[in-house]
């Protein structure tokens, strides 16, 4: 994959004109097809295209109708499709004789050399997994080319279902074929022809030649358009397994292989095609720096004209329906015995002012409700059932049937063991099918509203809010202060009883003092960043003397990939709910960003008190929250909701003790013992609920508008921290 090419990921207005009007070809026959056996003609075209995507294969089948051979015929005469593999299907590890799963970091350098990272020992060292999505492309094209060796045809064109033949397409491959056909100037047989591409590093300037072919000199990505001969397809296999993306793979596999490339790209991806691909490798330098800012990244909340409903029996996948609709992009409330009283009266008159766009297993709506929704507005309802069976809770069986007022193409039977509930799901609300796993879980049940006034309601109000994430998971609405639900967490001898449930089982609590040793499995120093950080964390910079506290500097310090070096500790483990505290003493001085905070990624979620150096006097206070189960790629959100508290003093002048309190119903942040403020649920999020770390860090932002220019005058910079505390 091409990192660079993620800048321009948008469509151009060129690349659209051009897709528009490639109907006006200078040439619309070309030699280089056949269909009557001439021996050294493409012969045979493959489009690879998956069950689900019809549409791009009508389509691009059509184009290839308009094209001809040397002897006239349609081009979608020698064309079959191969169903492509589906990521969704796979089932664990690939063949071993076929695909290696992970690849290194150094191998990606040595296609696509970075300036800031060097093929070293640590590179080589550092393994990346594929995603599901780049192993079933790569199972995908390995196939093809089994049929391609199989076959008896000299030369194939393969081509992605997301890509179209360019206006100057058949008058470049004719050039091309008379080239290869005369051997003036290339080998006697091309095993690999690349028609669609785009070379690494930056553009050169070349002189021109009259030849219609060069040889690669820089590596080259995107496998949407190729030509494979009979003899390339049997090297290819012969090298395998393969390792890593496919196209990367291929890259290194051009000492062994004729590898040509047309002069320019003849082959291009459709515009206004998303990719549902997921890059391996992203992840990976963002980690070592390579990648210095990073572009926002906001979700879109799918477009309603009426509200969702879901009921079914208890046990029959509530709770996962709930946040597979999240997943999706719509704002879902779920698993309450009531709803606000507000948001009931907008649903029942079926209005426009509703917050939300789902409603999961709520127990006030029943079916005389439903009945009057279904009345006020085009309410879709979905029914869950038991396995294997369509047994319906008796209270909603009218509504399984003609009894409501809820018309047939507004009703879906969501079975509990649907083998594909995506795929239904998706279709039943027209929604494109996700590249995220099913989030499976555990229903929650019906949990209750706290009757009366909760007992720190005002402390939801306070501080200064800042610019929101504009986010399906998040609610701005002026009065909204979420939905206060009663404690779920079990009581013994009277105390709430957290859940400190590290990912590994074991759930005893964390805790450091400055009279002992920062090191052991408990904790970890970091030795990575991220983009918008313009430090990379060096575990040299924690410095604990003997009984003292331990000391976190940023200092001005070059590396190939940042100018600054700063500090970070992280617990060894994750948890799910607790509360999480320290004793520090922070830095002061504009472009200073101290972190206290829990992390997590696939989905990013994350809890966070952070203190500019701008201004010690204040703690910023933020949540960022992401749906789906655990792997799931959703990383939304830049600003997330940041909100900023008055202390009552400078943090840079003393010690202070911070806390996090996280539950499942709330979220409180607590300073020197005091609550300072509190989220409930909705408010404005949803309460993050996977496993994360615990991190304390020093760093400094890219940004000047978060945490202003940095002042060279308060490097170093030192954080003073006196105990790290985890506790169930």
């Amino acid at each position: 994959m091409n990192i660079a090419s993620l800048t321009s990921l948008r469509p151009t207005l060129r690349s659209h004109g051009l897709y528009l009007t490639r109907r006006f070809f200078v040439r619309r026959r070309s030699t280089a097809f056949s269909s009557s056996g001439d021996n050294t003609a493409i012969q045979r075209i493959y489009v690879i295209n998956l069950d689900r995507a019809q549409e791009r294969w009508s389509r691009l089948n059509r184009d290839l109708s308009w094209l001809r051979d040397m002897e006239g015929r349609p081009l979608d005469s020698i064309t079959r499709r191969f169903s492509a593999i589906d990521a969704r299907y796979l089932q664990g590890q690939p063949s071993a004789d076929l695909l290696k799963s992970t690849y290194t970091l150094a191998e990606q350098l040595l296609v696509d050399p970075h300036p800031k990272l060097d093929v070293d020992d640590a590179t080589r060292a550092t393994r990346i997994s594929m995603t599901p999505q780049e192993i079933a492309v790569a199972l995908s094209h390995i196939e093809v080319w089994k049929l391609i060796a199989a076959g008896n045809v000299p030369y194939t064109l393969v081509l992605e279902d997301d890509a179209y033949v360019t206006r100057t397409c058949m008058s470049v491959l004719r050039c091309v074929w008379d080239e290869l056909r005369s051997g003036a100037g290339v080998d006697d047989a091309v095993d690999l022809l690349y028609l669609s591409y785009q070379e690494t590093g930056v553009d050169e300037v070349r002189t021109h030649t009259k030849s219609a072919l060069r040889q690669p000199t820089r590596g080259l990505w995107q496998l949407s358009g190729y030509v494979l001969s009979r003899a390339g397809a049997e090297k290819l296999l012969s090298l395998l397994p393969a390792h890593g993306p496919i196209d990367l793979w291929i890259n290194l596999q051009f000492s062994h292989l004729s590898v040509r490339m047309t002069d320019r790209p003849v082959i291009e991806q459709r515009p206004g095609i998303t990719s549902s691909n997921s890059y391996s490798v992203l992840p990976i330098l963002a980690k070592v720096g390579a990648i210095q800012r990073d572009a926002p990244r906001l979700a879109r909340r799918q477009p309603t004209s009426g509200p969702i409903v879901v009921v079914g029996a208890p046990g029959t996948g509530l709770s996962t329906v709930a946040k597979a609709l999240s997943v999706l992009g719509f704002r879902c409330i779920s698993d309450l015995t009531d709803l606000p009283p507000n948001e009931l009266g907008a649903l029942l008159r079926g209005g426009r002012h509703r917050v939300f766009d789902a409603y999961v297993n709520i127990g006030s709506l029943g079916p005389d409700e439903i009945q009057r929704i279904a009345a006020k507005s085009p309410m879709r309802l979905i029914t869950t059932t038991g396995q294997t069976s369509v047994t319906v809770p008796f209270e909603f069986r009218d509504t399984t049937g003609e009894g409501l007022m809820v018309p047939r193409h507004r009703r879906l039977m969501l079975p509990v063991d649907d083998p594909d509930p995506w795929e239904r799901l998706a279709r039943f609300l027209g929604c494109d099918y996700p590249t995220h796993p099913w989030p499976r879980q555990p229903d929650l049940g019906q949990r209750r509203i706290a009757v009366g006034t909760h007992p720190s309601v005002d402390v939801t109000l306070s501080g200064r809010r800042l610019t929101w994430d504009k986010s399906p998971w998040v609610i701005e609405r002026t009065g909204w202060s979420g939905i206060a639900l009663e404690s779920s967490l079990p009581q013994v001898d009277g105390s709430e009883v957290g859940n400190g449930g590290a990912t590994d089982g074991d759930e005893k609590p964390l805790a450091w003092r400055a009279d002992t040793p920062l090191d052991g499995g408990d904790w970890y120093l970091r030795d990575d960043t991220f983009p918008s950080n313009r430090a990379l964390f060096r575990p040299g910079n924690v410095t604990q003397q003997h009984g003292s506290t331990a000391s976190l500097t940023l200092r001005r310090e070059a590396s190939k990939v940042r100018d600054l070096t700063g500090a970070a500790v992280a617990s060894g483990r994750s948890f799910t709910y607790g509360t999480f505290g320290t004793d520090l003493r922070v830095p002061s001085g504009s472009g200073l960003v101290t972190g206290l905070f829990l992390h997590r990624n696939g989905p990013r979620q994350e809890i966070d008190i952070e203190f500019l150096g701008r201004d010690t006097t204040r703690m910023l206070v933020n949540v960022f929250y992401n749906p789906g189960a655990t792997d799931t790629k959703l990383e939304y959100g830049y600003r997330g909701t940041p909100v900023l508290i008055d202390l009552g003093f400078d943090a840079s002048k003393a010690f202070h003790h911070y806390e996090i309190e996280w539950r499942p119903e709330c979220i409180r942040w607590h300073v020197d013992g005091i609550t300072v403020h509190e989220r409930l649920l909705w408010g404005p999020t949803p309460i993050p609920n996977q496993p994360m770390e615990f991190n304390v860090n020093l760093w400094s932002s890219e940004s000047a508008e978060f945490a202003g220019p940095l002042d060279e005058r308060a490097l170093p910079a030192v954080l003073e921290v006196a105990s790290l505390e985890v506790h169930g």
